[in-house]
């Protein structure tokens, strides 16, 4: 089914059950939703997107992380701040504790959040995301744009927003020590 066709059937209000219905029926699409109700239509990750997945998930193995603490392309459940709950689907997710299984799972465990910026995500990439994982109280935000040096962003929550830690190319990330991250 075409996100086209979808749209035609979409509800009124929208629920992550809905999501959850929407994409099983697409599966060439991601559906996401604010906590204030408004629905993206993703296409999928390209090749170089999957490969910076890749090599940060095999980084946070290789460090340490135990296999079942970190996840790509999981649901997250993000409650709103005027009680609207609203499903995101992060590039990576670390946990602090294995979780059970389901599609939208909640944030409470989680750890660090990692983004990679595709063409025409950059906006909620790195504003929107931003601003809903710094209200559910993520600790951690990475953000890695597909420029030359596939430059991340590291941002760290203090008090209710992010604060930019560091920034720099993935190569040099990939030579750190998890440590280094708050994260080992």
């Amino acid at each position: 089914m075409s996100a086209e066709a979808v749209g035609r059937h979409m509800p009124r209000v929208v629920t992550l059950d809905d999501l959850t219905a929407m994409m099983a029926a697409d599966d060439n699409h991601r559906y996401e939703i604010s906590p204030e109700g408004v629905v993206s239509i993703l296409p999928p990750p390209g090749y170089d997107h999957a490969i910076i997945a890749t090599r940060l998930m095999v980084w946070l193995a290789q460090g340490g992380v135990p296999a079942e603490h970190i996840a790509q392309a999981v649901g997250l459940r993000i409650p709103g701040r005027d009680g609207g709950v609203g499903g995101r689907i992060p590039d990576l997710v670390v946990w602090s504790k294995a979780q059970a299984d389901g599609v939208w799972l909640p944030v409470a465990d989680v750890l660090l959040v990692i983004e990679i910026v595709s063409p025409g995500s950059e906006g909620v990439d790195t504003v929107t995301k931003r601003s809903e994982y710094a209200a559910a109280g993520i600790p951690q935000y990475w953000v890695v744009d597909q420029d030359s040096t596939q430059t991340v962003s590291m941002h760290r929550l203090e008090g209710n927003q992010y604060v930019t830690r560091a920034t720099m190319p993935l190569a040099w990330v990939l030579n750190t020590r998890l440590d280094e991250h708050n994260l080992g």
